[in-house]
């Protein structure tokens, strides 16, 4: 059976519309490019239509894509998620416990991760070790340059 993918309502708000977008407008611009590059006559030495092809099937397999995770989403809303335990859809602030600086994540599924918009994964290194902690309790967490500690300092 497939696996579920674990998405915001935000996240998965904004897969739905990428898909509308890329269905409504994107289709038919492609198919345009298509039309117009046909009308030059020779397709066997027609870079425009070769062009245009390959963007098509680029556009078929990323709506494809979405589909697909579209229909596999387990979409977690925030009224769901616990105000005093760490789980995909929460916000936490946590502290370094070495250098004392406080860092704020939102917990979400691998495909809505962003670690520039503080949006991380519950299944890497951080996102996973900070799962079902509370406040107060310490994340020992393995990385690369070795063991951090982050205190959660709040959720929600």
């Amino acid at each position: 059976m497939s696996e579920e993918i674990l998405l915001t309502r935000e996240g998965y708000d904004k897969i739905v519309a990428e898909h509308e977008e890329l269905v409504a407008v994107k289709r038919k611009e492609v198919a345009e490019r298509i039309k117009e590059a046909l009308s030059y006559g020779d397709i066997s030495e027609n870079a425009e239509y070769d062009a245009a092809k390959n963007e098509q099937a680029e556009l078929e397999e990323r709506i494809h894509k979405l589909e697909n995770m579209m229909r596999k989403a387990k979409i977690i809303e925030e009224s769901e998620t616990k105000s005093d335990i760490v789980s995909v859809g929460t916000k936490v602030k946590v502290k370094d416990m070495a250098s004392g600086n406080e860092m704020d994540f939102i917990i979400v599924g691998s495909t809505e991760a962003d670690p520039f918009e503080g949006k991380i994964s519950n299944e890497s290194l951080v996102g996973a070790a900070l799962l079902n902690k509370r406040i107060e309790e310490v994340a020992e967490i393995a990385v690369p340059d070795g063991i951090v500690n982050y205190k959660i300092v709040s959720i929600g």
